[in-house]
């Protein structure tokens, strides 16, 4: 694991540039980009883009470049760089712990409804899908694979990888530090109430607590919820907070960036 840059200012280093047009407009709101769309995006930005832009909002937002890192994928036996896909491959990635009852599986199974979308529209070599879990101790090669059978994910399609780092103090480098996911480790009898410190970030956090069925493994994790849509130059398309989008809106989105690049 091997976090790039994480010591510089981020707002300074994910600012990015390079361009690319949008083809044809989708749900009535993705269209080609015009100048109120930073250079190297294909899709219109974000209702709500001029407010996040002006609020210290930590993880990439749209327009913005994703930083380097570099993670273990244990059921590819081997490391994946997020470099790795630059002009190769669109990218969609998500922070997740595999014992959460609730927003995590919602968040994967956005992901998992592209990648079925994927297969059957023939995109599915144009898309690569990251869901990276903060919870190393417990998400074990075989608990991400049961997992993500359990979520209908297609490991044959060889687009999807789970990204393990190797110890709590990674993850809390990688999906805390340098993609500005917070999350926080508590008792599952409720013995962490502290809230962020981010107010901007309130409206995003979940706040998960385990059921009894996982008696090794009783903690309550408080977290930022994200999934970002990343084209092939490494610019964020989209950044969606609060859970997993509603209807066929990431479906959507990422076809679009699919045929508008």
């Amino acid at each position: 694991m091997s976090p790039k840059s994480t010591s510089i200012d981020r707002r300074t280093v994910l600012r990015a540039a390079g361009t690319v047009a949008l083809g044809a407009s989708l749900a009535g709101c993705l269209q080609r980009s015009t100048s109120d769309a930073p250079e190297g995006v294909v899709l219109e930005p974000p209702e709500n883009h001029d407010r996040i832009q002006e609020s210290d909002i930590p993880h990439p937002i749209y327009g913005e470049a994703i930083p380097e890192v570099t993670v273990p994928a244990p059921l590819h036996d081997r490391t994946v760089s997020t470099a790795e896909f630059e002009g190769e491959r669109h990218c969609m990635l998500t922070f997740i712990y595999t014992a959460c009852p609730t927003v995590c599986p919602g968040l994967t199974a956005a992901l998992q409804r592209v990648q079925a979308d994927a297969h059957e529209e023939g995109y599915e070599d144009e898309m690569a899908f990251l869901p990276i879990t903060f919870d190393p101790e417990y998400d074990t090669a075989e608990v991400l694979e049961e997992y993500g059978e359990r979520m209908g994910v297609d490991f044959d399609a060889g687009n999807w990888y789970f990204l393990r780092p190797e110890s709590h103090e990674d993850a809390k480098e990688v999906v805390e530090e340098t993609f500005g996911v917070a999350f926080e480790h508590g008792e599952s009898n409720g013995g962490m109430d502290e809230e962020m410190e981010d107010d901007e970030m309130d409206d995003e956090m979940d706040d998960d607590e385990m059921d009894d069925g996982h008696d090794d493994h009783e903690r309550h994790i408080t977290h930022t919820s994200l999934i970002l849509l990343v084209n092939k130059d490494g610019l964020v398309e989209r950044a969606w907070t609060g859970g997993s989008p509603g209807g066929n809106e990431i479906v959507d989105a990422a076809r679009a960036v699919v045929e508008g690049w």
